[in-house]
Formats: structure tokens, sequence, C-alpha cells
């Protein structure tokens, strides 16, 4: 009787932790970029990906970046995921970090998938790096400050509960608006032919530059140790969504070039 009560006290303990935990944009994020990215596919990259993914959608695919980061094998990656640039910089001016960056890691993924010598398993595996990064190149605090390593070190609280600047934008602001993936990519802001042809004009650094201006105005949109609450999310929710459209429709152009 005494080691059952421990047993249940011990799985309950375990089961509150794991429901503190914040989804690994987050999952909710990518996936939306995935959806909306389905959406302006040819139908011959569609079954292009289909055949190199096993028929796994874009949006289960998105996520898989974030899952191997628990992988010690596939550490030289972390670097991918952001870039850091000061808030007056450039990417062309900034340092670079020698062990690779957003732009180094899209551009090695796209080498890999147009190169007819790559087997179709680093195909699959470098196309899912690819789908995932892209969202994270108009995540604003992943192109953020060295020195908070992107917001992370820039605490604040998300309704009264500790966190920081970057969680905030890569999830909590997300998830507390409350629709899946699939209802959030079902309502993206309907756009004219003429504004998805201008999402789809210019290259990764161009995005890169564009995402940057709002990485500039998030660092300027609280205070150290500031409480965020609902007007935070009235305020800058429709832009990350705006963001999470944008990438998908990058998304869909890039692999609508290479596949």
């Amino acid at each position: 009787m005494k080691y059952s009560f421990l047993f249940l006290l011990l799985l309950l303990s375990t089961f509150s932790l794991n429901a503190e935990t914040p989804p690994i944009w987050g999952q909710t994020g990518h996936r939306v970029v995935g959806a909306i990215a389905d959406n302006y596919l040819k139908s011959s990259t569609k079954r292009k990906i289909k055949k190199l993914l096993n028929y796994e959608s874009l949006a289960l695919a998105s996520t898989f970046a974030d899952e191997i980061k628990s992988d010690t094998r596939y550490n030289k990656f972390k670097t991918w995921h952001y870039l850091n640039m000061p808030l007056d910089g450039s990417y062309e001016s900034s340092e670079k970090n020698p062990e690779g960056d957003l732009v180094i890691g899209i551009a090695y993924c796209k080498e890999i998938i147009t190169n007819d010598n790559s087997t179709d398993d680093d195909k699959a595996f470098y196309l899912k790096m690819l789908i995932h990064l892209i969202g994270d190149l108009h995540q604003p605090m992943h192109l953020g400050l060295r020195e908070d390593r992107g917001g992370n070190d820039f605490k604040l609280q998300w309704n009264y509960k500790d966190t920081n600047m970057h969680r905030v934008w890569d999830t909590q602001m997300i998830e507390s608006f409350g629709m899946s993936f699939s209802e959030l990519a079902d309502n993206a802001t309907f756009l004219s032919k003429e504004e998805v042809k201008t999402i789809k004009e210019g290259t990764v650094v161009d995005w890169i530059t564009e995402t940057h201006i709002l990485t500039n105005d998030i660092y300027k949109s609280a205070e150290q140790g500031e409480n965020l609450r609902g007007r935070y999310s009235y305020k800058y929710l429709s832009i990350a969504r705006s963001q999470m459209q944008k990438a998908g429709i990058r998304l869909a152009t890039v692999l609508n070039d290479i596949l």
C-alpha cells in the first residue's frame, strides 16, 4: 500500500511537470506554416514531397528539426535555427557564426535536395529541416541579439507567469489564442493575387531583412520584468499570424522552385 501510494504521487507529479512544459515559432506555429504552404504547392511538387516524406504532411514534418534537438548526434544543426544581428545591423554586415546559421542551413538543405547524387533518405531529412528553417526565419526573435540569446534572457511575465520574450513569440502568445494549427491555417487572412506575388518576391536574405524590422520593434515592445497580458496579444498576435502566413507562402515558393 505504501509503495503504491508513493508510485501514484510520482506519476501525478510527472504528469504535472509535463503539463507545464511548453510545446517545442513552437509546434503550433510551425504546423500553421506547413499547412498554409500546402495550399500554394504545385501538383507536381506535392507528388514529389509525398514520395520523399512517405505521405507525411508538411505540418507534421515541420517540427522534426526541433524534435531531434534532444539527440546529441544532431547537435551540429542547432545553430541553423537562428542568427544573431545587432538591431541596427544587416545580415551582410553582421559577424557570422562559424558553426552556421539560418542562411547557411537553408542553403545547405537546398543543395542536398537538388543534388541528383543525394539519396532519398538524405533528401527527406533535409527537406524536413528546410520546412522548419523557413518557419524559424519568420519568427522575429530567431533574429535577435547575441547578448540575450535571441530574447531568451529578456525576462518578463506572461499572464503573471515567469517567461522570456523568445518563448512569448515562439509559443505562448499563439497558444493563448486557443486555436489549433489547422484552424489558424484555415482562417489565415485573405490575400489578393498581387499581395501573394509580392510576398513571394525576394531572396532569403531579403526576407531576413524584412523580419529583422519586426525584431527591432519587439525589443521595444516591453520592458524587462513586465507582465504581458491580453493587450499585448491584441497588438501583436495579428503580426505573428501574418508572419506565419508569409512563411507558408514562401516555403511553398522555395519548394516549387527546387522540386
